[in-house]
């Protein structure tokens, strides 16, 4: 185990950065684009913005459903990468990329071939359901490639390999933009496409997104990113204790999945005004979410090496120290946020009262999002560290006891303004916060899976009292 020498925060902020820095421009550059995406459909109208959003909605269900196993399989890579276990590295790699192609498929499908199942349970709005219907058909297509490709940069990140991901979603972006151009509003010659062009948009630059880390994989010899041959040698030990750690965070994200379309469902019913305000709000919270995910990337990798590698005090003194930094950067970003909301809405396409509703919407989640942020940087954290289950167990209990029931009470029983509904959304974040830092402080969630990990794990707990 580590001494406990001075804190050198020099070396710490280098190390977080490092990671943090290419993943937190990689997610900017992606809500950039959704962004630009929006302000382009914002020029067809309220309607569109409204049916491009709740179509987001479907696919945040399927990152909701692929995400446990991309937590569970950073929890291992970054582990075995940190214990230089380059046979435990592959396995987890290979589960990982099998299952999260598996939940592409199956999206996939149900986009293209059922859209006008999946939009009623998003809206009643039929003119809304009809755009979103044209959309989905087309950019399901899309869903396959990206949860691959989400697999494959979860492997670089794991192995500090930031900057592929980071050039490969810049190119992604950058091709979405041209295409969305040209496609939705028929430039250079092609056909109008309106809505259904912001589609084949997302699945033109997807393909750009997975072709170029296949050719950085092939060309540049990645270890692991394409042995096929080596990775798919699944041993059923390893199987069951793949999924003994990943259960907890998959039914953490189909829980959160649904009870988000559960929420969704009250916020589509609403006027169209404020359909489309929480169109543009979503845009507005990924753009949060982006400064974050960087930190949560860096926690994650960081923290699962340190574990990995048996330094489990320096994993305990790093831990905290993040969760702080994390909040002061998403405090920065969300000012910056409401300093620019008023030229940034009405770009696109707000006025009158859905700009009064964004403006509400956006300037609560910037006051909760420091608070939210924690909470799931402690999440990712425990993860990270090998325990899985109490974060997951919290945020489900919360928010199925607790936040549905507020947000279903305030609609349907006492008819509350949309305002007051929304308030409820985010309730519980300030309750779990003080549970989940007990725990963090607690080290109770460092439990390795590596073998130099577990060597170690028992002086680091008497060390620190845990039994």
């Amino acid at each position: 185990m580590a001494e406990r020498t001075s804190f050198n925060y020099p070396v710490f902020l280098r190390n977080v950065a490092r990671i943090a820095v290419p993943v937190a421009l990689q997610n900017l550059l992606m809500t950039t684009g959704s962004m630009v995406d929006t302000v382009m459909l914002g020029r067809l109208g309220e309607n569109t913005v409204g049916a491009a959003g709740l179509c987001a909605q479907f696919s945040s269900l399927m990152f909701s459903s692929y995400w446990g196993f991309i937590g569970g399989g950073t929890l291992f890579m970054s582990q075995y990468w940190g214990a230089k276990d380059e046979n435990g590295l592959r396995k987890a790699y290979g589960i990982t990329l099998t299952l999260c192609t598996i939940v592409g498929v199956l999206f996939s499908i149900l986009a293209v071939t059922a859209p006008k199942a999946v939009l009623s349970l998003y809206t009643d709005k039929e003119v809304i359901q009809e755009i979103g219907i044209r959309y989905l058909r087309v950019a399901g297509m899309a869903y396959i490639l990206q949860c691959i490709t989400v697999a494959m940069n979860t492997l670089l990140r794991s192995t500090q390999r930031v900057r592929v991901p980071l050039y490969a979603g810049f190119a992604s972006v950058c091709t979405n933009c041209i295409c969305n151009y040209i496609l939705i509003f028929g430039a250079l010659g092609a056909p109008k496409m309106g809505a259904v062009g912001a589609a084949w948009g997302t699945v033109i630059a997807q393909t750009v997104n997975l072709a170029i880390i296949a050719i950085y994989g092939i060309c540049g010899k990645v270890p692991y990113l394409f042995e096929f041959g080596r990775i798919f040698h699944f041993e059923w030990g390893f199987i069951r204790e793949y999924f003994r750690k990943c259960f907890p965070i998959l039914m953490n994200e189909i829980a959160m999945g649904i009870s988000t379309m559960l929420i969704n469902i009250v916020l589509g019913r609403q006027s169209a005004p404020a359909i489309a305000a929480v169109a543009v709000y979503r845009t507005v919270e990924g753009v949060i979410i982006s400064f974050f995910a960087g930190f949560s990337s860096a926690a994650a990798i960081i923290i699962g090496n340190e574990v990995g590698a048996g330094n489990h005090e320096d994993a305990y003194r790093k831990a905290f120290r993040i969760v702080y930094l994390t909040s002061a950067i998403i405090a920065a970003a969300g000012l910056t946020v409401m300093a620019l909301h008023g030229p940034l809405f009405t770009a696109m396409g707000l006025s009158g009262e859905s700009f009064s509703i964004c403006t509400f919407l956006c300037g609560y989640y910037c006051l909760i999002a420091v608070i939210r942020m924690g909470n799931w940087q402690q999440n990712d954290i425990f993860r990270a560290g090998g325990d899985p289950a109490f974060g997951s167990v919290m945020e489900i209990t919360f928010m199925f006891l607790m936040v549905i029931p507020l947000v279903y009470t305030s609609h349907f029983a006492f008819h509350a303004p949309f305002q007051v509904v929304f308030l409820f959304v985010y309730s519980d974040e300030i309750i779990r916060y003080v549970i989940m830092q007990r725990r963090l402080y607690s080290g109770k969630w460092i439990q390795p899976v590596s073998e130099a990990g577990l060597a170690t794990i028992g002086e680091f707990r008497k060390e620190h009292g845990i039994s």
